[in-house]
């Protein structure tokens, strides 16, 4: 059994550990349950790398769209947002903190909640590439020019983030073995007494919704069908902690 981003109290992991049934799971799993061998994204570092882009090209304003705050994902993505912003000297403003629930509606609704409490946000970081699709929606909505006015990254590197415009976005994106042959692997693994845990480093990925200036004509769209990458920070972790 492989169950995917569970919620802290959800029982299911505990009750299928206790029937006996081999357990691993697809993200870090938190609760009663987080006693399981499981494979997950290093989405800390990730947030911290997508944090640290806008605040490289002079963006202060940083607002977040994190996922639900009781899943792994929603929780680490989120502190790496703050501790990038208090390692950077930059004040962590509450108001600047809306929850998702990683749907594009989601994201919709939290950049208009953004841009109610903060409209001068210069940069959004969305904990999801679905709800990042929301957020330009809004944006747009509101006439506000991604990325002259504000900056849009957000997290997955899936295939939605070339079916926007801007075509191609800033996204950390799980780099090494396939997860799902790793989730394979760690419900094996659960047989054992020790659980196994494998954690994928993240890759830092530059696109069009977060660099200064308009490109030139047909660009955004070029640099998505040939998915270019400018590796800013590529990282190393141990294949098994």
């Amino acid at each position: 059994m492989l169950p995917v981003s569970s919620h802290s109290g959800d029982p299911v992991a505990q009750e299928l550990r206790e029937a006996g049934v081999p357990l691993g799971a697809c993200g870090k799993p938190i609760g009663p349950g987080s006693k399981v061998s499981h494979v997950a994204a290093d989405d800390r570092d990730g947030a911290r790398d997508m944090v640290r882009h806008p605040l490289s090209l002079g963006r202060r304003r940083i607002g977040v769209v994190t996922g639900p705050p009781d899943t792994p994902g929603g929780a680490e993505r989120l502190a790496g947002y703050r501790e990038v912003l208090t390692e950077a000297g930059v004040a962590v403003d509450e108001r600047l903190i809306v929850s998702g629930d990683y749907s594009r509606a989601g994201g919709e609704a939290g950049a208009e909640r953004l841009l109610a409490r903060a409209p001068g946000t210069d940069a959004v970081f969305v904990a999801s590439d679905l709800m990042a699709q929301g957020v330009l929606t809004a944006r747009r909505r509101a006439g506000r020019r991604v990325p002259q006015d504000v900056a849009v990254g957000g997290f997955d590197d899936s295939p939605a983030v070339v079916a926007v415009s801007p075509a191609a976005d800033d996204h950390p994106a799980a780099v090494g073995p396939d997860q799902r042959g790793d989730g394979a692997g760690a419900a094996h693994a659960d047989r054992r007494e020790d659980p196994a845990a494998v954690i994928l480093p993240t890759e830092l990925v530059k696109r069009a919704s977060t660099q200064r200036g308009p490109a030139r004509d047909g660009e955004p769209r070029q640099r998505a069908r040939q998915l270019v990458r400018i590796e800013e920070a590529v990282h190393r972790s141990p294949g098994l902690a």
